[in-house]
């Protein structure tokens, strides 16, 4: 079959899409959405949405573009069909089967055994472990560290005013009007446990987890490890590539701003044996890339949703690996960081309940988690 990749100015897609005989077209869900209308008219046999997570808010423009497309059958891909919440898995069947459920609010008001019974006949679910036979194992952990002295005195001064905040919010705004504000603490508290610096300009203190992220790549490193390391902050990624290059390590180095061709040669050039370690954004590097020239992978601060960790990890342990692949998170002994894992471990049941054994998740927020995690009393 004849493939077409609908890309470049839009007089140029325009022109590609009046020329082409291809069987298939490729585009991406940003040029989707700015030539939606032109697509309006085009009956296609087939529609085929990879990593269909991108449209789980139904309400964004990609996601509307979606559901313009006219075509006999569709086909959503996804590892991570619910990350957050069940509406995402609406936003999902809107676009596949329009009408399927009646409306949003009815959706969410059935019980989990239903919407699970309701949608297996349109699930075909594979996990890695049932169609790849020689991937090497996985093996997940936990390192914890301890806060160093100044750190821990910054963590406890910030919790306690962000605690006193977050009460105040809560009994003033209620919880979904004070969200961002309560967001906005556990960020700064998340970020301390990462490091101080990332948001005081003249701490002068470490850190007790890039006191231990040294020891652990040094150790990795006399046992010819290569390695993925992860963080959501480029703040913090930028922190710690200065540091490690300051320590003789060659490493690369990719976040949202990095350009694609740049990506694609990095990895490339990773994959190939250059540089034994790999510095990615959490959300800029998780999905799309392939980086099986790893063995390790580094979880340094931790993302509300496990299934977007799982995604990272998937850089690594995919076909093409042919090492076992060891993936550490690493979290602050005592603080918020301790409170979201135990958080993530709880609710890590609803994908399991909806779309049978794998995948997990964090729901949103109650009022009684964000009272756990900065353990207020009610």
């Amino acid at each position: 079959m004849k493939a077409e990749v609908i890309s470049g100015s839009r007089e140029e897609r325009e022109q590609i899409r009046e020329e082409s005989e291809a069987d298939i077209w490729v585009t991406s869900y940003p040029l989707l959405r700015r030539d939606a209308e032109a697509y309006e008219t085009d009956q296609f046999h087939a529609f085929i949405l990879d990593e269909a997570q991108a449209i789980k808010n139904e309400a964004t423009k990609v996601s509307k573009a979606t559901r313009l497309i006219h075509a006999k059958h569709r086909f959503a891909l996804s590892g991570t069909p619910i990350e957050n919440a069940l509406t995402e898995l609406w936003a999902i069947f809107q676009t596949l089967m329009p009408g399927f459920y009646k409306n949003k609010k009815e959706f969410l008001n059935l019980p989990h055994s239903q919407i699970s019974r309701m949608t297996r006949p349109f699930i075909l679910r594979r996990m890695k472990t049932e169609v790849l036979d020689d991937l090497p194992d996985k093996l997940e952990s936990v390192q914890y560290s301890e806060l160093t002295r100044n750190q821990k005195e910054v963590y406890l001064a910030y919790l306690e005013r962000i605690q006193k905040d977050v009460k105040d919010t809560i009994q003033n705004k209620g919880l979904q009007k004070g969200k961002i504000e309560i967001l906005a603490g556990l960020t700064r508290l998340r970020q301390i446990c990462c490091h101080p610096s990332l948001f005081l300009e003249n701490y002068e203190g470490t850190s007790g987890k890039l006191d231990q992220l040294k020891e652990l790549l040094d150790e990795l490193k006399q046992n010819n490890h290569r390695v993925l390391l992860f963080s959501q902050f480029s703040s913090m990624l930028s922190l710690l590539y200065d540091e490690l290059t300051s320590l003789g390590y060659n490493c690369f180095y990719l976040d949202g701003s990095t350009k694609s061709d740049k990506r694609m040669e990095y990895v490339e050039r990773f994959n190939g044996g250059e540089n034994d370690i790999f510095l990615i954004s959490l959300k800029a590097g998780g999905t799309g890339l392939n980086l099986t020239g790893a063995d390790t992978v580094i979880l340094y601060d931790l993302w509300w949703n496990p299934a977007v960790e799982e995604q990272a990890a998937g850089r690594a342990h995919r076909i093409g690996q042919k090492k076992s692949v060891q993936v550490i998170r690493m979290i602050s002994e005592g603080t918020i960081e301790e409170r979201i894992y135990q958080l993530q471990q709880k609710k890590r049941d609803l994908v399991d309940q909806i779309i049978q054994p794998g995948e997990s998740m964090l729901q949103s927020l109650s009022e009684e988690d964000i009272r756990e995690l900065f353990q207020l009393k009610t």
